[in-house]
């Protein structure tokens, strides 16, 4: 079950005009479930029901719209939710970090392996694109990297309610020159993209199957390929959900970017033009341009 969260291009113009609507993805279809009477934030009462799989086989059944993909716009499928990232959890990451920052190589060398992960604040909402919407580089970085991530979905409990793909935009030039400059490095405008959609956690292909690719292309030839595996992680995903839940809650639920196994070379940058695709197995495909400058 693929949960998605839309707006029809053909709006209706009797509901509010920042109102959204939640669907199931099935093929090229939608099955819009907005039949049912939901809350102010419809994506949520269904994540955070006691069991959404059975809130979802409810709704699903009382639908009976179909839309065509190409109808629709597809949001970011969260709502209020703060987004938190995790790092170097694959070696391919610890690698990356110690050659962006040789005076810190040990710091990211000591993360890798320690009981405690890296964990950081990454996005609130407002700063998260969906798919199709562009994701930004600073104006004042000059090496910057899409970072393709399996990205959980979590509930005020941090129980683990499904899965999204996500992409962790970072500026390494800027993280390179002093650790200290992670949060600028990594949380700003359009820094952040989630979807297309939510699988729930039942739905997912055993862990370590799931594929992780990424694709960069510029002028319309891809510049940039890579891939990798969950099975590759060096962190469990519980092992980060209880750090993150230690001395934090989160009422509305939460994100969390479990980090990244696949690294452009030092010489490859972002730039604006480009389209990044990030698929996930299990959960389908992320496509953003890239921009950069100020936010719109």
């Amino acid at each position: 079950m693929r949960l998605i969260k839309f707006r029809d291009r053909e709006p209706d113009f009797s509901m509010p005009a920042d109102q959204y609507r939640v669907g199931l993805l099935e093929g090229d279809e939608v099955v819009p479930l907005g039949s049912v009477s939901f809350g102010p934030n419809p994506l949520l009462d269904i994540l955070h029901a006691e069991d959404p799989e059975k809130a979802l086989r409810r709704f699903r059944h009382v639908s009976l719209a179909h839309l065509p993909l190409a109808k629709v716009d597809i949001l970011p499928p969260l709502d209020n939710q703060e987004v938190w990232g995790a790092g170097v959890t694959y070696e391919r990451s610890k690698v990356a970090r110690q050659e962006e920052s040789e005076s810190a190589a040990t710091f990211y060398d000591r993360v890798y392996t320690a009981d405690r992960p890296e964990l950081f604040f990454k996005a609130t909402p407002n700063r998260v694109a969906g798919p199709g919407q562009p994701i930004r580089v600073r104006r004042d970085s000059r090496w910057s990297v899409p970072e393709p991530e399996l990205a959980l979905v979590l509930s005020p409990s941090l129980k683990l309610v499904g899965f999204t793909v996500g992409n962790d935009v970072s500026a390494r030039d800027i993280e390179g020159e002093n650790p200290l400059y992670l949060p600028q490095a990594k949380v700003y405008d359009a820094s952040c993209a989630l979807g297309p959609a939510i699988t729930l956690a039942s739905a997912m292909p055993p862990r370590a199957s799931i594929g992780i690719r990424l694709e960069i292309e510029r002028g319309g030839a891809t510049v940039y390929r890579g891939e990798t595996s969950l099975a590759r992680m060096a962190r469990t995903l519980e092992d980060l959900i209880d750090w993150l839940g230690r001395e934090d809650r989160f009422p509305n639920g939460v994100i969390l970017l479990t980090g990244t196994g696949i690294v452009p070379p030092d010489d490859f940058s972002l730039e604006a033009g480009d389209q990044v695709a990030i698929e996930i197995d299990g959960i389908g495909r992320l496509v953003n341009p890239v921009v950069r400058g100020a936010p719109a």
